[in-house]
């Protein structure tokens, strides 16, 4: 069964989605399994259009665009929903820098990263939610929490009293008190009750944007757009909420403080995911810090499938520190698993030994892995051993017809959660340059002048092309 390592009660837990009154207990053990077509409600926290998405944004994406790849292909019917919070003190800074309106502002990076998420083949999310379309739903909300007496009214907004709550802090395992120390996006207000007090709606100054409200116009906080979009489309509680782990504490601990306190049902949500940190030269890759790498421009440098393969060879809650070495590394194993596979689809079989490759381990140790809280790296593992084991029997002509169409079978079923294996390559005229180098090239392989020869391979490949030398000829592709 599916364990997953749940942020809330810090260990892991088998993956029962819905209500847990559907699966009966005996002496403390679970019986039955989850119901294949069953809805799995899940949401992870989206981006803030105020410039360029980076790879710290990638690693989240990509991680939950794997993990909801791999409960379809369990047999879940996911509903994936992200938000994008389009309206924020940041947009509204770049955009007065920028003199134009945060809309225009906030709908071009919005439209830039949904760009980088075709290009990172990230197809998983069922629904994008704009804060600003669901004004209604805060409003209600926020109402909900005044009448509750969990809310108070200053004069520059509404605020959070986290003292009302009495759980608040079980997500990150901190007190009230300790909260204190804490002050999240433009709750900085002298006004509050408490310093960890958290704004749900900001009244607007001159020249702001801002939207009717009975509290007067404003706009809303960080934290109740979230929870005011969840219960819009999955109710007060649903089965998964993910996002990086910096989020723990104060966003997702306010969301938690709003949404049980609005629905005295607990818990909002059963699993709590949380990706880790993406840092370069030992610090988080952030906007504020100035050390971000955007996916646009890694994506000039390098095919977008070496980010994929870079992203979920590493268990999706370790940190991550990203170097050239890495992401060399990263393209190496790629080169590896293309060459194996060409080779799979282009050998004949003919007149070889039909040795039966036991494919049933590989699936059985690969299914083992992931369904250990999507242990990608060991997953990987697996996957470089069969190709170890495919690439020797093929070298000996040892590998049956019916071996190699298991493995691509297999290989397909991987991809179809990894997604960086079977790419489509674009149809593309080789340059002239590496058409000359390859000349070149076997020129100097039929002089026996291998030096040269070597070189000249070399070039061909820091061009973005790999050569193999065939009986037909060398065969060249791209990568």
């Amino acid at each position: 069964m599916l364990k997953l390592y749940n942020t809330l009660s810090r260990k892991k837990e088998v993956f029962l989605p819905g209500s847990p009154r559907a699966f009966r207990k005996r002496g403390g053990a679970l019986l039955g399994s989850p119901e294949k077509g069953k809805r799995v409600n899940l949401f992870v926290c989206g981006i803030t259009p105020y410039d360029f998405a980076h790879l710290g944004h990638a690693r989240t994406y990509i991680v939950f665009d794997m993990i909801v790849k791999y409960l379809k292909d369990k047999g879940f019917d996911v509903f994936y929903l992200q938000n994008i919070t389009d309206i924020d003190d940041k947009i509204i800074k770049r955009a007065k820098e920028k003199k134009i309106s945060t809309k225009k502002l906030a709908r071009f990076f919005e439209k830039e990263y949904l760009k980088d998420v075709k290009a990172l083949k990230i197809d998983s999310v069922v629904k994008y939610a704009r804060a600003t379309d669901y004004m209604k739903e805060i409003i209600s909300q926020i109402k909900r929490l005044l009448l509750k007496n969990f809310a108070y009214q200053k004069k520059d907004g509404i605020y959070y009293d986290i003292k009302k709550f009495k759980n608040y802090g079980k997500l990150s395992r901190r007190t009230a008190l300790q909260a204190e120390d804490a002050v999240s996006r433009i709750d900085e207000s002298k006004r509050k009750r408490n310093k960890g007090d958290f704004c749900l709606w900001k009244l607007s100054k001159p020249g702001e944007p801002k939207w009717k409200s009975p509290f007067g116009p404003g706009r809303p906080g960080w934290h109740i757009e979230d929870t005011a979009i969840t219960e819009k489309f999955f109710g007060p509680q649903y089965d998964i909420h993910g996002g990086a782990r910096d989020l723990i504490f104060p966003h997702h601990e306010a969301e938690i403080a709003q949404m049980e306190a609005i629905s005295d049902q607990k818990p909002m949500v059963k699993y709590w995911l949380h990706s880790g940190f993406l840092t370069i030269k030992g610090q988080k890759m952030a906007k504020s810090l100035n050390n971000f790498i955007t996916i646009k421009d890694f994506i000039k440098k390098n095919s977008s499938r070496i980010l994929r393969i870079f992203v979920i060879k590493n268990h999706y809650r370790s940190p991550i520190d990203y170097n050239e070495n890495i992401i060399l590394q990263s393209k190496r194993e790629l080169e590896k698993i293309d060459e194996f596979v060409d080779k799979l689809q282009t050998t004949g079989y003919k007149g070889q030994v039909n040795y039966k490759l036991q494919i049933s381990k590989f699936k059985k140790e690969f299914e083992k892995t992931m369904e250990d809280d999507f242990n990608t790296p060991k997953a990987l593992a697996v996957l470089f051993k069969l190709i170890n084991e495919g690439n020797s029997l093929m070298d000996k002509n040892r590998l049956g017809r019916d071996s190699a169409g298991d493995i691509l079978k297999f290989l397909r079923k991987i991809d179809r959660i990894f997604n960086f294996i079977f790419w489509q390559k674009p149809k593309t005229k080789i340059p002239k340059d590496v058409l000359k180098l390859i000349k070149e090239r076997q020129t100097n392989r039929e002089k026996g002048d291998w030096r040269k020869a070597d070189n000249a391979r070399a070039k061909i490949k820091q061009m973005g092309y790999l050569i193999e030398d065939t009986k037909k000829g060398p065969k060249i592709r791209c990568f």
